[in-house]
């Protein structure tokens, strides 16, 4: 199964893509930063071999074009978050979906979010994974109340973000795991560490989702 979907926010309407393998494992909720979710190549990788491993994908861009160009509305962590929630519930509401394990899948201020939501003891996710993600940026009330078993991804050469992921990973007491991929890069664009995180966050996902 494969659809467009929109998805009403209030103050925008978010566009994305639902694809379910037959007979899916989960649902993982992909958040990124920028308004670029849906297309993006590399989330478009990692939501590829996801499927492959029988767990369902949204991609979904929780800015719209024009709030994109505003480049603080990257950082609004609470907006993200809010966006997010709404999705989540979309999900939940949807027949398709609404039996199926949630995943988050954050990268860059989109794992902020991701982490701020599992946070939210009313919203029920089962795992979430940050690529070159900004997870300091969730909070420390947050982090310290994330119970999601939650694995972080980082660039070996991203240093900067490897100190903030670090940081996060101490605040995070639940079930945690902090992947250094060597050699690559913020966005991690060097041959084979897209594939290694796409490994990575396939088997962090199979392994939390519960069996049917």
């Amino acid at each position: 199964m494969k659809s467009l979907v929109h998805i009403d926010s209030g103050a925008a309407t978010m566009e994305g893509m639902l694809e379910l393998p037959h007979g899916a494992l989960g649902i993982v909720l992909f958040a990124h930063g920028s308004g670029s979710s849906r297309l993006s190549p590399r989330n478009n990788h990692v939501a590829h071999v996801l499927r492959d491993a029988g767990i369902g994908t949204l991609l979904l861009d929780l800015l719209t074009p024009g709030e994109d160009r505003q480049y603080h509305n990257r950082f609004d962590i609470a907006l993200l978050t809010h966006r997010l929630r709404t999705a989540a519930a979309w999900l939940g509401a949807q027949e398709a979906t609404l039996a199926l394990p949630l995943g988050l899948f954050g990268a860059s201020t989109g794992a902020a979010a991701a982490l701020q939501l599992a946070a939210d003891p009313a919203v029920p996710v089962a795992a979430v994974v940050s690529r070159g993600g900004r997870p300091d940026l969730a909070g420390v009330d947050a982090l310290r109340a994330v119970e999601a078993p939650t694995l972080l991804i980082v660039g070996g050469a991203d240093e900067p973000v490897i100190a903030l992921n670090r940081q996060a990973y101490a605040e995070l007491g639940c079930m945690k795991r902090l992947v250094i991929v060597p050699g690559a890069t913020h966005l991690f664009e060097e041959p084979g560490t897209l594939e290694e995180v796409a490994r990575q966050a396939s088997d962090w996902f199979t392994g939390q989702f519960p069996r049917h």
